[in-house]
C-alpha cells in the first residue's frame, strides 16, 4: 500500500490515479429505500467538478460516501487511488471536506481553530502561520482572528469552516454547498480562492445551489436525480442541449390564475414551439427554438386574451434552464420525504475527528 499524497506535494501529475472513481454505487436505508442507485462517476486529478441535483436527489448521501462517512451498500469507490472500504484512513489523509454543517470549536478563537486544524492535518509548523494569515484574509476574518467564535455570525462561522478545511492544501477537496448563507462579497472571495486552488492543481468536488457558481467554476458537471446520475458534461455543452432561447414574460397582473391561463395559451398557440413553460415570480418563462421569431405573435395572443405583459426579454439558456429541463420545473418537488431521508443516511461510520 502506498502512502497517501502529502499535502505539500504537487497535486496533479500525469501518472496520478483518478481523484474519484465510483462504480455502480448503491446506498440503501434500513427501511429499504435506495438513496443512491447504481451511481458511477470518474473525476480526474486536477478537475473542478460540479455535482448538482434537486433536494433529496442523493447529493449529500453520495458525498458522505465519497469521504468515508458512509459505506456503500454495493459497488466500489476509490479516492486518490485508495479504496474507501479497505483504506479509509488513507482516503481521509488525502482529502479536505467542508460539510454543510460547520464543525468548528466555538470556545476557541478563529486563529486557534486554524492552529488546531494545522496540527491535526500535519501542516509543517514553519508554514502554519503564513497559511493561517493567508486564509484569514481570504475569508475576511483577519480583523476578528483573535475573537472567540461564539461571537461570530452564522456566515462568519461558515467562512472559518471553509478555511479550516483548506489549511492543509489536500490534493482533493469536497465542498458541500460551501457558500450557502454568505453575502455576495464573501461568496466571491471564496470563488476566487477555489479557482486559485484548482489552478495550483487541487481537484475540487463541489455541490452548490448557486448555478452561476457551477457555471463559473466547474470544468464538468453531473446532475443527479432519484439517486442516479442523469447527465454529465461541460457547462457549455449542457447549455447547448437546451437549444434555442428563453422568452421571459412579466405579467402586469401576477395572479396565479392568470399565470396559468398564460401558460395554457403558450402551449396552445401556433406562435411559438415551446419545449418548456415555467412559472416565475411574476410571470412565465418559455424555452423554444423559435422564441425570438414567435415572440410578437405570442404577445398579441396574450393581449387578445386580456393578459397584459408588463415586460419581456429573450435570452440565451443558462444552467438554470438546463436544471429545469432535466429535473422538472418545480425545484422544490423533493423537499419532503426523500429530502429528509437524504439528510439521515444509513450505516454512518464513526470516524473520530473526521471533518
Amino acid at each position: 500500500m502506498r502512502s497517501p499524497t502529502k499535502p505539500d506535494e504537487s497535486n496533479a501529475r500525469p501518472t496520478d490515479p483518478p481523484a474519484i472513481e465510483a462504480s455502480d454505487v448503491h446506498v440503501t436505508y434500513e427501511d429499504g429505500t435506495e438513496a443512491v442507485r447504481g451511481l458511477s462517476l470518474r473525476v480526474e486529478a486536477g478537475e473542478f467538478f460540479g455535482f448538482l441535483g434537486p433536494n433529496g436527489a442523493g447529493k449529500t448521501t453520495t458525498i458522505r460516501t465519497l469521504v468515508t462517512l458512509l459505506y456503500p451498500t454495493a459497488g466500489s469507490v476509490s479516492i486518490n487511488g485508495f479504496d474507501v472500504r479497505t483504506d479509509p484512513q488513507a482516503v481521509r489523509e488525502s482529502i479536505g471536506y467542508m460539510a454543510q454543517e460547520t464543525s468548528i470549536d466555538e470556545e476557541l478563537t478563529a486563529r486557534e481553530n486554524l492552529r488546531f486544524a494545522g496540527r491535526a492535518y500535519g501542516v509543517p509548523k514553519a508554514k502554519r502561520a503564513d497559511r493561517i494569515a493567508e486564509l484569514l484574509e481570504v475569508v475576511g476574518l483577519e480583523e476578528v482572528a483573535d475573537d472567540k467564535v461564539d461571537t461570530f455570525s452564522g456566515g462568519m462561522k461558515k467562512r472559518l469552516d471553509a478555511a479550516t478545511s483548506l489549511l492543509h492544501r489536500p490534493p482533493l477537496v469536497f465542498l458541500d454547498e460551501p457558500t450557502t448563507g454568505l453575502d455576495p462579497e464573501a461568496r466571491t472571495r471564496l470563488w476566487d480562492y477555489f479557482e486559485r486552488l484548482n489552478e495550483q492543481g487541487t481537484t475540487v468536488f463541489l455541490t452548490t445551489q448557486y448555478l452561476e457558481e457551477a457555471d463559473r467554476l466547474c470544468d464538468r458537471l453531473a446532475v443527479i436525480q432519484d439517486g442516479r446520475i442523469i447527465t454529465s458534461d461541460t457547462p457549455d455543452a449542457l447549455k447547448s442541449r437546451v437549444g434555442g432561447e428563453v422568452l421571459e414574460l412579466e405579467l402586469a397582473d401576477d395572479d396565479a390564475g392568470r399565470i396559468e391561463r398564460a401558460k395554457r395559451i403558450v402551449r396552445e398557440t401556433d406562435a411559438i414551439d415551446a419545449t418548456r413553460v415555467t412559472t416565475t415570480e411574476d410571470g412565465i418563462e418559455v424555452a423554444s427554438e423559435n422564441a425570438r421569431e414567435g415572440a410578437h405573435e405570442l404577445l398579441v395572443a396574450l393581449y387578445e386574451a386580456d393578459l397584459r405583459v408588463a415586460a419581456f426579454d429573450v435570452r440565451s439558456p443558462t444552467l438554470d434552464d438546463v436544471f429545469l429541463s432535466l429535473v422538472g420545473a418545480d425545484r422544490d418537488h423533493d423537499r419532503s420525504g426523500a429530502a429528509n431521508r437524504d439528510q439521515q443516511p444509513p450505516a454512518e461510520v464513526d470516524v473520530e475527528g473526521q471533518r
